[in-house]
């Protein structure tokens, strides 16, 4: 375990600095008097008295991160960061650990599957907090730290490429890990800002534009209202809301090289962005002709407005909603399920496969069917006109495998856990995808607080392997890993 130490070093530095993400809401609840100023108080000495004691520890150990300290640094960060960020949640409301860890899990992987019911009357400083940890985990807290940990002596490279997404994890856009990071996070509070400046010029307060903000451009789904974006029944806002879910869903790599390079044709150029476009389009035209012909609407453009806002909010796994869509037809709402498994553009701050993986995919399929009719013939699979490598594909499979098994063996343990199938499979889709709400029981109209512990705990376990893509997750758990 001594060789671990240097990883416990940039945990307690990343406990120290999550610590400061507190003074956001403490500060927010001195100012009004809510009266959840104890709670803040507890979760930032308890963090930063966590942090400081694990760094005074083993400060002595610094050296540069290897792989294998990547990945353990990064499950450590996605699984002991929520345990602080519980604190306000469950000293403050009126629920167990349990659900308090799930509600901080689901923020910090920014999937916006939630426990809590009357959002409305909750401390504004509680909701607050809840949108802040969904903003902070949409971009990943790991990719802010690199940004800051090298200043502290501690190498990012490997816990850069851990956490993003495996298609852009060898992508550099620029010559340092650290300032890669900077850049990202540039444009994501850039992107965030406008976002918060429109829904505000829109008709919302100050405050909700602001939370709306984080949970938008992360992807999240987390609301200040019970009733979500049904609160203000407005499409302006729901159309703004549309643009900036559309944004947050392609790769932000490409909006770093697009406005820095001022180039719109760089968008032209990223192959994953047409069939993330065209695919989310035709989705939308077809589901609103469905609802339209089964009379769930009495026009075309109420039909449009509703199936356009679900569906996208559904497909890049926001999680938001105008309309109970689970009293649709069964295929609307399975069709949405079944887009938020791949829809989102790697590098986003969307979950599921990734749509770059599902066309890598599909062009594998495609190249064997063609090798059945010729088989001495030679297809390489290109994306965006480049031959994609053989080590490439074999990757995108493995994880095509391991995520359908994961999908398979998450619904049937709910399902025998007593859930009725059309909950457990939704519950199980939802959260692998970090994508929020489902069908049945946890459905937009309603919400997870009616699971048990075991069936909370399973969630949260998939919600943790969705946001680490599986294999970040299971590469720890094998006994190779320990290995020396």
């Amino acid at each position: 375990m001594d060789r671990f130490l240097p990883v416990f070093r940039a945990l307690g530095m990343l406990l120290s600095l999550f610590s400061l993400t507190l003074l956001v809401p403490l500060t927010y609840s001195h100012l009004i008097g809510d009266g959840a100023e104890a709670a803040y108080d507890l979760a930032f000495f308890a963090t930063l008295g966590s942090g400081a004691l694990l760094w005074g520890l083993t400060h002595s150990y610094k050296r540069e991160l290897h792989v294998r300290d990547g990945f353990l640094l990064v499950v450590l960060a996605w699984s002991v960061l929520p345990v602080y960020a519980s604190i306000p949640l469950y000293t403050q409301l009126d629920i167990g650990f349990t659900q308090a860890y799930f509600e901080a899990v689901s923020g910090l992987t920014a999937t916006g599957a939630t426990v809590l019911a009357n959002l409305d009357s909750l401390p504004q400083s509680i909701n607050l907090w809840r949108h802040l940890i969904i903003w902070l985990g949409g971009m990943g807290l790991i990719v802010l730290a690199v940004a800051i940990l090298p200043m502290l002596g501690i190498g990012g490279r490997q816990m850069f490429k851990a956490e993003i997404p495996s298609p852009m994890k060898d992508t550099k856009l620029t010559p340092r890990i650290a300032q890669t990071a900077k850049g990202l996070w540039l444009v994501y509070v850039g992107i965030t800002s406008t976002c918060a400046l429109a829904y505000r010029w829109a008709g919302m307060s100050g405050f909700d534009a602001i939370c709306h903000a984080f949970s938008t451009v992360a992807l999240g789904g987390f609301s200040t209202h019970d009733a979500s974006f049904a609160y203000w029944n407005s499409p302006l806002i729901e159309g703004i809301a549309i643009f900036f879910m559309l944004v947050a869903g392609m790769n932000f790599a490409t909006h770093y090289v697009a406005i820095t390079g001022r180039d719109l044709r760089t968008y032209l150029r990223d192959p994953e962005i047409l069939w993330f476009l065209v695919v989310l389009l035709g989705s939308v035209l077809l589901l609103t002709f469905f609802l339209w012909g089964h009379h769930a609407y009495p026009s075309s453009s109420e039909a449009l407005r509703h199936a356009a806002f679900n569906t996208i909010s559904v497909a890049t796994t926001a999680g938001f909603a105008t309309t109970d869509y689970s009293l649709w037809p069964f295929f609307a709402p399975l069709w949405m399920l079944f887009l938020c498994s791949f829809i989102s553009c790697s590098g986003s701050t969307g979950g599921g496969i990734k749509m770059m993986r599902a066309v890598l995919l599909y062009k594998q399929v495609y190249r064997e069917l063609l090798r059945a009719m010729h088989p001495n013939a030679v297809y390489p699979v290109k994306l965006g006109g480049h031959s994609v490598p053989q080590n490439m594909l074999f990757a995108v499979l493995a994880f095509g495998f391991i995520y359908m098994v994961t999908l398979v063996t998450l619904t049937l343990v709910l399902s025998f856990s007593g859930l009725e199938i059309i909950t457990a499979f939704s519950a199980a889709v939802a959260s692998l995808n970090n994508t929020g709400p489902g069908l049945g029981s946890v459905g937009p109209a309603g919400n997870y607080a009616g699971l048990n512990n075991f069936q909370t705990w399973a969630c949260t376990f998939a919600m943790l392997l969705g946001r680490l893509e599986i294999f970040t997750l299971l590469v720890v758990l094998t006994p190779a890993f320990w290995k020396k």
